[in-house]
């Protein structure tokens, strides 16, 4: 039980990397070295982290359909680790 949660707490770091790279690389117009340097100089950590968080919501929905809910709550304390660090980004 308690190792499905720490899976599912890992994939969800992983997709919210992943999701976080792809915004940077593929939506940004200045391709990921800029961008990268461009969140560094305005401290802007806290968009690139809550647009990167979004693929969680269908990995969520897809362990849930799957009927592996401990992964889906995993994946729900990656969610809410994301959340917390927005708002240390956000306000200090």
């Amino acid at each position: 039980m308690i190792k499905k949660i720490i899976i599912g707490f890992i994939i969800s770091i992983l997709t919210t990397i992943a999701g976080s790279y792809l915004y940077m690389e593929y939506i940004m117009k200045n391709g990921f070295e800029a961008s990268w340097q461009w969140m560094i100089d305005t401290s802007n950590q806290e968009m690139i982290l809550a647009l990167g968080a979004i693929p969680n919501l269908l990995l969520f929905f897809v362990f849930l359909k799957r009927k592996e809910d401990y992964k889906a709550r995993g994946v729900m304390l990656g969610v809410i680790l994301a959340a917390l660090l927005v708002f240390w980004f956000t306000f200090f």
